[in-house]
């Protein structure tokens, strides 16, 4: 079984997302800011990445660019899920190497479609 890492500071946008996925059939590991989301990257294989732009210990935009920086990580899919949902927002998550972009309030079909779809 697949499993995602949902990086959300909002514990109600956490418990949607961690919802759609476990519908969906995959494992949820869910991490508050980054600091967590690295501790739980670093000790479990990961399938997907679904992460929030605005955290509060640093930019989900820095994460992103961090993670597909490092050989270990760079292939893990990464989806940018944010209320920041401006085209220079959507181009500037995608140049950091994120694999998808959504703005929330998520479609919750969307998104698990989304997801499934970067599964490889």
């Amino acid at each position: 079984m697949s499993t995602a890492l949902i990086v959300e500071d909002s514990l109600t946008d956490q418990a949607v997302l961690t919802s759609c996925l476990l519908q969906g059939g995959l494992n949820v590991l869910t991490a508050a800011n980054a600091q967590e989301a690295i501790a739980k990257i670093n000790s479990h294989k990961l399938d997907v990445i679904i992460l929030d732009i605005v955290l509060p210990d640093r930019s989900g935009f820095e994460i992103c660019r961090d993670l597909k920086a490092e050989a270990e990580t760079s292939n893990i899919p990464i989806v940018l899920c944010s209320t920041k949902g401006g085209e220079m927002d959507k181009f500037w998550g995608m140049k950091q190497g994120a694999n998808a972009y959504l703005v929330k309030p998520i479609d919750q079909e969307e998104f698990v479609r989304t997801v499934k779809g970067l599964i490889r």
